[in-house]
């Protein structure tokens, strides 16, 4: 028996049950979209997908995703929805694609609170590497402070930090020195006390945190190069001013690396976001139009019947 029932404009029962259809379909397809993503994902440079192709075919796999599951829920509210006998045509086409958009906006809700966890952890840990990022290029723009502070602790000489390392350079033997006789032995030369070490960097921390090595530091760091190392002051007094600005240029390219990662982490979820938009649109408008058909199919399936 056809139900020919003009009461009420929406059929709610079909409505919900081309969200439902739609949302199920959706999850299955996401699940599979992860198993290929995953599979496609390797650590080994060779085997690996470029960033580029990666997001590309993420932006695709979406909106593949909204248009197969938006047809599905618009044919199925447009399809089951009551039949309406004294309704204009123009009423009735009105109303399926109504049927279809409200389908579309049903499992949109429905994936969104089904999906809250993940999509907020997906959107947590892009802030948190964005802002991790450019925490880092932070920390590398005033790592005449944070690093040397670092470098001068007794615990942790010349561990991670950069300082360290080019604290460390200061005191290596020469080649020059080895060569001069009236040097002392550098393998004779004994260890640099680690308060010397984290005096030294502490006046890189200064002089990283003013922008240039005042001429008196240098002048006193020669003198420490100098007497550990068998150098001559001129000789110490140069490879202080050359280890630096080595330094100052490493810490400035580390800088420059971050605030790049960081853009471009920026530049990639804005423009998944915008095309996420622009899927839920183009799904919207699929579904409607699938309701149209869905609603057509329907009521010439019950004429032909009658």
């Amino acid at each position: 028996m056809t139900t020919t029932t003009d009461d009420g404009a929406v059929s709610w029962g079909a409505v919900i049950a081309g969200a439902v259809g739609a949302a199920a379909l959706s999850l299955v397809l996401f699940l599979l979209g992860t198993g290929l993503g995953l599979a496609v994902v390797s650590p080994w440079a060779s085997e690996r997908i470029s960033g580029t192709a990666a997001s590309v075919s993420t932006i695709v796999w979406v909106t593949a995703v909204q248009l197969l599951a938006s047809v599905l829920g618009g044919y199925l509210a447009g399809r089951l929805r009551t039949r309406w006998v004294t309704v204009h045509t123009n009423e009735v086409f009105f109303r399926d694609t109504a049927h279809g958009f409200l389908a579309w906006a049903v499992a949109t809700l429905l994936m969104a609170t089904l999906l809250s966890s993940a999509i907020a952890t997906a959107v947590s840990t892009t802030v948190k590497a964005g802002g991790e990022v450019a925490k880092s290029a932070v920390a590398l723009a005033g790592a005449g402070v944070g690093a040397a502070g670092a470098a001068a602790s007794a615990d942790d000489q010349g561990g991670n930090n950069p300082v360290g390392y080019f604290v460390d350079s200061l005191f290596r033997p020469s080649d020059i020195a080895n060569s001069n006789p009236t040097a002392p032995a550098p393998n004779g030369a004994s260890p640099v006390p680690r308060d010397r070490l984290t005096e030294v960097a502490r006046i890189f921390a200064n002089a990283l945190e003013s922008g240039q090595l005042a001429e008196s530091d240098r002048r006193y760091l020669g003198q420490l190069v100098a007497a550990n190392t068998g150098m001559t002051p001129a000789e110490a007094e140069q490879r202080v001013t050359d280890t630096f600005t080595a330094l100052r240029q490493n810490l400035e390219q580390a800088k420059a690396k971050a605030k790049q990662v960081a853009d471009d982490a920026r530049k990639a979820s804005a423009a998944l976001a915008l095309w996420l938009v622009v899927s839920l649109f183009v799904g919207a408008f699929v579904a409607s139009l699938a309701a149209t058909f869905g609603g057509r199919l329907r009521d010439s399936s019950v004429l032909v019947k009658t």
